[in-house]
């Protein structure tokens, strides 16, 4: 139990006693005053063997003084009893509480690591979401091996549905951006071979990789490639086009032609056919054509074959047109359109967009073609025309 003293000096001097707090367990003992004249209040630590002697040896006053820390009152912090009050037990209980506080710490780290969501009823955790790359990405106007990856676990079904693609969205996000600067080089170049082709912004080219399903048996949710689509109204319309797609496996191909085109500019382009095919004709038969795309006839064993061999393409004569037509191999074609391959090592080379420029100046002629017999009626000046670009 603590015990209570009082300081004859202090009495003298005037000062108002306040109390002295010896703690038993102690070797020390600590005394608080407050002065009635303003006086600033002293704390004093003294030896507990001291204490007795302090009034009763004068001589020993002087030393005791010289031992004594008079603390300014910044310092002051009021202690309750039962508490250690040295110098040195202050120390040494600081030190104790560092390593507390960094375990304490190591230990909130833990929980938060190995804490769950509140998951609602019905809801469960199935992965953990794969992030994107930091190295190994391509400057801007090229494609990555990282791209191509990502693409290859597309072709894969177990992968190819809506829970691996969530988890895997970071890298899908950075792959689609990188494709977006290569379609942004893509139309620099072609706007500059092809006049018709406005520099159109990624968004207006690019199609969505999200697959309609509705009417599919093929239920994956998402298409294996990225792919964008340029013509003179952008990636729809009703004109002839390019399109470019990247797809994994050597598959990646730049298309261009009339693609299935809607009834009306289907039958346009047969009456031109009908009128007169020279045209078309002499554009698929060029020799830089042929090398591109093969000759100008329907395939022996019915394959892909210049402008030949679609999946939509008739097996007889189109209705209202004789089968013994002369140009009854064209007018069964349902899409006039030809497509050229490239290998995965074509797309990662930096110089790949230079080579789908190639390509594109082929394909030129034949664009133009398509699009006048879309636009112009059959019998025109310009059906038989050069390549004179019409609005």
């Amino acid at each position: 139990m603590p015990m209570v003293a009082t300081s004859r000096r202090r009495a003298k001097r005037g000062a108002t006693r306040k109390q002295v707090i010896v703690h038993e367990s102690e070797s020390t003992i600590e005394t608080h005053f407050s002065s009635d004249d303003g006086d600033d209040n002293d704390v004093k630590y003294l030896d507990s063997d001291a204490l007795d002697e302090e009034y009763d040896d004068p001589g020993k006053q002087e030393s005791q003084r010289e031992r004594t820390r008079v603390l300014s009152p910044a310092k002051l912090k009021p202690k309750s009893a039962g508490k250690r009050t040295s110098q040195s037990l202050s120390k040494q209980g600081a030190s104790n509480k560092r390593p507390m506080r960094k375990k304490r710490k190591v230990e909130e780290d833990e929980d938060e690591e190995g804490s769950d969501f509140q998951l609602k009823d019905g809801q469960e955790v199935v992965g953990r979401v794969v992030q994107a790359p930091k190295t190994g990405w391509v400057p801007e106007g090229q494609i990555s091996q990282h791209t191509l990856d990502f693409l290859t676990y597309m072709q894969d079904p177990a992968c190819n549905d809506r829970v691996w693609f969530k988890l895997h969205e970071p890298i899908y996000r950075q792959s689609e951006k990188e494709f977006k600067n290569f379609v942004e080089a893509l139309t620099t170049m072609l706007t500059e071979v092809d006049p018709q082709i406005p520099p159109l912004p990624p968004k207006d080219v690019i199609h969505r990789i999200y697959r309609d399903i509705r009417f599919s048996n093929d239920k994956t949710p998402y298409k294996r490639g990225l792919s964008a689509s340029f013509s003179r109204s952008g990636r729809k319309g009703i004109y002839a086009f390019c399109e470019y797609l990247v797809k994994p496996g050597n598959e990646s191909a730049l298309s261009a032609g009339a693609w299935c085109p809607a009834k009306n500019e289907l039958t346009a382009i047969r009456n031109h056919i009908s009128h007169s095919s020279d045209r078309l004709r002499e554009i698929i038969s060029g020799p830089e054509f042929v090398s591109y795309f093969g000759e100008p006839r329907p395939h022996p064993k019915g394959k892909r074959q210049n402008v030949f061999g679609a999946d939509d393409e008739l097996k007889t004569a189109p209705k209202g047109i004789d089968k013994n037509h002369k140009d009854i191999d064209l007018l069964r074609c349902r899409s006039l359109a030809v497509s050229q391959t490239f290998t995965d090592d074509q797309v990662l080379n930096p110089m790949f967009v230079q080579d789908i420029e190639k390509v594109v100046r082929v394909l030129q002629p034949f664009i133009h073609c398509l699009n006048d017999m879309i636009t112009l009626p059959a019998g025109s000046d310009d059906d038989e025309g050069d390549d004179d670009i019409h609005e």
